[in-house]
């Protein structure tokens, strides 16, 4: 893939409401990175489905408003609109109170939803959606193709078993976790190590991904590429909420990758777009070019 043509990316899971006190946001990892990736150039669809209620309504509107199709974000009459309870810590950490059943926990694929895979130069996808049955086999059958696939490990408490993280890990050419979830999950496949580096190299050894990177909240990230680590150590910036700056991060790395950046220059773009959206409020700020290329050379 090259800068010749726009990257074509389909992200599948949870659209959703983030819940602060009584400000709502739109949010989910997935949409997050989708519209990351949207505002990026990247041409890009969402899978996802919402109630056929209010909080639907409202979250097509203002995707539709941000330039995504919604074509492929269904409506069900049997389950409500995904709403998340986020509550800050005094470090503005963010922990999630995710509501089930959700409608994209019922994610079923239609034509549109399928050509769009076809089509697809990535597709991104994340472990939460899998905790119901219906959203996992309809994720199963798009994994099925050609695309460079992308999986963003989101563990969260209880909603995942090693089990399927190891086959969601099994059809992934790009894996991204954050320090704690891959130490957990090196763990919990009998790992012999301790660093985060040489768990990287180890989950390398058990799929078949070609990339694998880690982010480290403040202290940037790890990237496994073509066998050479990159890594950058952060940009500082006064934190407003932790909420979607890992997606951020993620759709600006995958987008610079795919577009023929040299791996370096990818990694320090994705940590400056992931530190200003922390130092923002909510998950989908709009970050300028200029602002992130500012922070980089600040550096």
């Amino acid at each position: 893939m090259n800068n010749d043509k726009k990257l074509k990316a389909v992200a599948f899971g949870e659209v959703l409401w983030d819940i602060f006190g009584n400000i709502k946001k739109i949010g989910g990892a997935p949409l997050n990175v989708a519209l990351r990736m949207k505002a990026l150039g990247a041409d890009v669809n969402m899978i996802s489905c919402v109630g056929n209620d209010q909080d639907g309504e409202a979250i097509i509107n203002e995707v539709q408003k941000l330039g995504l199709d919604t074509e492929t974000i269904l409506k069900s009459d049997n389950f409500p609109t995904g709403l998340v309870n986020v509550t800050l810590d005094e470090n503005k950490s963010a922990t999630y109170e995710i509501m089930y059943p959700s409608a994209w926990d019922k994610i079923i694929l239609n034509e549109a939803a399928i050509q769009s895979v076809e089509n697809a130069d990535v597709v991104i996808y994340g472990s939460l959606v899998c905790r119901d049955e219906v959203s996992r086999k309809a994720l199963e059958k798009l994994l099925d193709t050609k695309a460079y696939k992308v999986f963003d490990v989101n563990l969260r408490k209880p909603h995942y078993t090693y089990e399927i993280l190891k086959q969601l890990m099994q059809s992934a050419n790009f894996i991204k976790f954050n320090d704690e979830e891959i130490l957990e999950i090196g763990q919990a496949l009998n790992s012999p190590h301790k660093t985060l580096e040489d768990n990287m190299h180890f989950i390398a050894s058990l799929t078949n991904a070609e990339a694998i990177c880690v982010t480290r909240g403040k202290d940037g990230a790890l990237l496994l590429w073509n066998n050479k680590l990159y890594e950058n150590t952060g940009y500082v910036v006064k934190v407003e909420d932790t909420v979607g700056a890992g997606d951020s991060f993620l759709g600006a790395l995958v987008t610079s990758l795919l577009t023929g950046k040299e791996p370096q220059q990818a990694l320090n773009f994705a940590c400056a777009t992931g530190a200003l959206v922390a130092g923002s409020s909510g998950a989908n700020p709009e970050i300028l070019l200029s602002r992130i290329n500012d922070l980089i050379n600040k550096n």
